[in-house]
């Protein structure tokens, strides 16, 4: 995508996103938010990608904003009340909005401190592999200031209200493994194993017809705001189309046959 966000393509079937700033721990400029769009429309209009890892470079995962920026009010953190409004809107709030749109499973493979804005973007995926060495912090608070890329929105979401609120009431980090005792990670490992243990869920995934990944991602968001009876209508109609795909049949017949199933995407 760009020099400061990795864009690569594994098994044909992954697609592996990179944070590289890591002089910096990957905090977030604005080709970073620019790759993040670009890289999440490719994903959705090749249908042969199936899911979705994101990594930082180096030691960190991400950061999150630039602090030195903040202190000299440049860039996004420039400008009146407003104006900085605007900015939060037309800048960091597009990772959000972007990652809301994602069409496969992400995974946020977490090589180490995700602080921020950076933490974050950890919970806009799905799931969470951590290293042993990774800490999170919801650390707005810290800086004098509030979750502005949707944190307070992911993090009751993912972890409950009484635990969001004390990461975010005291700004302080947590280890890899208190994320995973709190449900914030679904596995913790060595830090050489990271990438390797995420890359192994991914091909649990990808081993799986395209559409009824797709299909699924669509049903688990669509659950974060509907009533039962909403989710059942929907879960009605895209399982009448999933029994007229091809996979499905292919994926029926290798059941009874007892072997591995080969799927076309159709």
């Amino acid at each position: 995508m760009n020099k400061s966000l990795q864009f690569t393509l594994i098994d044909k079937d992954i697609a592996l996103l990179t944070f590289n700033r890591p002089d910096v721990m990957n905090a977030i400029d604005e080709d970073i938010i620019d790759g993040i769009e670009l890289a999440i429309a490719k994903v959705n209009a090749e249908e042969n990608i199936k899911v979705v890892i994101v990594t930082g470079a180096g030691k960190a995962f991400c950061a999150g904003g630039n602090v030195k920026d903040m202190r000299a009010k440049e860039g996004i953190f420039a400008g009146n009340p407003l104006e900085l409004r605007k900015n939060y809107q037309k800048h960091i709030q597009r990772i959000p909005m972007a990652f809301s749109t994602l069409q496969v499973p992400a995974i946020a493979a977490v090589n180490g401190a995700a602080y921020g804005a950076g933490c974050d973007i950890s919970l806009m995926c799905d799931m969470r592999i951590a290293s042993e060495t990774a800490t999170f912090a919801e650390s707005f608070i810290k800086l004098g200031l509030i979750p502005g890329d949707g944190g307070a929105w992911l993090l009751p979401r993912v972890i409950g209200p009484a635990r969001a609120a004390e990461m975010t009431y005291t700004g302080k980090p947590i280890s890899a493994h208190k994320a995973l005792s709190w449900g914030m990670v679904n596995q913790v490992v060595e830090p050489e194993l990271v990438l390797e243990e995420a890359l192994r869920l991914a091909r649990q995934i990808t081993a799986n017809p395209a559409h009824a990944i797709r299909m699924s991602k669509v049903l688990l968001k669509e659950s974060e705001r509907s009533e039962l009876s909403s989710l059942l209508q929907l879960s009605a109609s895209l399982q009448a189309l999933a029994h007229h795909t091809v996979d499905h049949d292919e994926a029926v017949n290798a059941f009874l046959e007892k072997r591995e199933p080969s799927f076309k995407g159709e």
